[in-house]
């Protein structure tokens, strides 16, 4: 091997060392991107996956996400527009649409996730506070077409059940709303927007995941269902009072008819014993006067003179069959 191979040999290994030693080959992977900067200058930025060429001991690589990420923020007790307080829990999504910019003023997710819940915070708490109730926890006003109709059982018709459901009828009818709980999250996410794009952040959405009631506010709804519920129930009574007094009537009607026609029936009876008592007696006295008579004052002796303490005297009439005239 003469001397000018030999060169060649040792230079290109030469090169081939110090490409590995310095590494100027580096690789963005799919679902990332990254700023190139050069003694702190941004000399380039990379949103492509691929292998890609920098200048060894320069150049530093800052690799962001070039996903969608998630904004979590803590839950908010804010006042409505009429100062009813509830908890919000609100969300979103948000990407680095400008990754230079990202690095200049935030430089970090971290960072960025600290001014995300300054905007996102201070926005959703206004946009509640100017806004009322109905308009957080309502997407529409499809409440108030709605039919509820009371379920009813144990109704002898169809009249009484029209009835029973007329009195449980309640106004569900509700205010009616203009904007509504996704209206509100476009109004945030707007104002939202006008302040993240200095920072190279771009929102896709901003949600409120959960709007709970305060413990004030709670106690409210609930005996508001309470007073519904007591409206029902009242309907019930009265109607059951209703019922009962209908079939104490149809009772004591019927059972005024039954007496009556027991009465006339027991009349009929004792007027034909008592004709046929009479003939009874009447024939007797006719085949022997004296022994009926002397029968009919012996029976009455045995039903009274059992009962007197004492007699004080006989000569009465009475005593004629007994002691003689």
């Amino acid at each position: 091997m003469d001397k000018k191979t030999l060169r060649i040999i040792i230079t290109v290994l030469a090169v081939i060392v110090a490409l590995v030693i310095l590494n100027p080959f580096w690789v963005l992977r799919e679902g990332e991107q990254a700023v190139v900067t050069r003694f702190g200058k941004i000399v380039d930025v990379q949103t492509h996956a691929g292998l890609k060429v920098r200048v060894p001991l320069v150049d530093n690589i800052t690799r962001y996400s070039a996903r969608i990420l998630s904004w979590d923020g803590e839950s908010q007790r804010i006042p409505t527009k009429e100062n009813q307080f509830i908890f919000v829990d609100p969300t979103s999504r948000w990407i680095i649409s400008d990754p230079a910019l990202f690095y200049e003023t935030v430089n970090t997710v971290e960072t960025a996730q600290l001014r995300l819940d300054d905007i996102l915070d201070s926005t959703i708490r206004t946009v509640i506070s100017e806004n009322s109730l109905n308009e957080a926890v309502r997407n529409s006003n499809r409440i108030n077409t709605m039919q509820v109709v009371e379920q009813v059982s144990s109704v002898e018709n169809v009249e009484d059940a029209e009835r029973l459901r007329s009195l449980t009828l309640t106004d569900s009818r509700q205010e009616t709303i203009s904007i509504g709980r996704e209206g509100l999250s476009r109004i945030m996410l707007e104002n939202a927007s006008s302040y993240t794009g200095q920072y190279g952040i771009t929102l896709i959405d901003v949600i409120i995941r959960q709007i709970r009631y305060s413990d004030d506010l709670t106690e409210s709804v609930y005996q508001r269902m309470i007073k519904e519920r007591n409206q029902i129930a009242e309907a019930y009574r009265s109607y059951g009072r209703g019922q009962k007094a209908e079939w104490e009537g149809k009772t004591q009607s019927e059972q005024m008819s039954i007496l009556s026609s027991a009465y006339a029936e027991s009349e009929r009876i004792k007027g034909v014993a008592d004709a046929q008592a009479t003939r009874v007696y009447a024939q007797a006295y006719s085949e022997d006067p004296q022994f009926f008579e002397l029968w009919r004052s012996l029976e009455s002796y045995r039903k009274t003179v059992g009962g007197m303490n004492k007699i004080l005297t006989t000569d009465l009439p009475y005593f004629d069959v007994m002691y003689g005239k």
